[in-house]
């Protein structure tokens, strides 16, 4: 009975073991073509009609990863090594910036700035770092001539 229990403990500890490792091996392969940032995203944000949700309920953390015309943003806590939303460049249009606010300063990470959006007529607010928000606003300006581009 004792050997039973020991052997169950230690697959236990080594499939827990097992699923970080996993975790961190996926954020390396993200992470290795370079061009990535910390970036929280909430997806069909409330307050279409003006008013801010600071709830700090829908966000979900993740990884953003620059590739070519399109930011690919991956979950944090997944194992998918897709992205799970992709963002083109010609269809975001910024339309505000503001800090966390209520219990959305317990959601994000503590340097956060909220950046409202709408792409493709969904309402999206990303949550990134000051410098993450400089490289994010002068990759969206250095579109190629001829595509419509709104950084409010």
């Amino acid at each position: 009975m004792i050997l039973v229990l020991l052997v169950c403990g230690i697959a236990v500890v080594a499939l827990v073991v097992l699923g970080l490792f996993a975790f961190g091996l996926r954020r390396r392969l993200v992470q290795r073509s370079g061009g990535t940032f910390d970036c929280s995203l909430r997806w069909d944000a409330p307050g279409a009609d003006g008013a801010e949700d600071t709830s700090g309920k829908g966000w979900g953390y993740g990884i953003a990863r620059y590739n070519g015309d399109r930011i690919e943003w991956f979950r944090v806590f997944s194992y998918a090594p897709r992205p799970r939303r992709t963002l083109e460049r010609n269809a975001i249009e910024v339309s505000g910036r503001r800090a966390p606010q209520g219990e959305e300063e317990l959601a994000l990470l503590s340097d956060a700035i909220v950046l409202s959006c709408v792409h493709r007529g969904a309402r999206l607010e990303l949550a990134m770092s000051e410098d993450a928000l400089t490289g994010f606003l002068a990759w969206l300006e250095a579109a190629p001539p001829g595509q419509r581009v709104n950084v409010a």
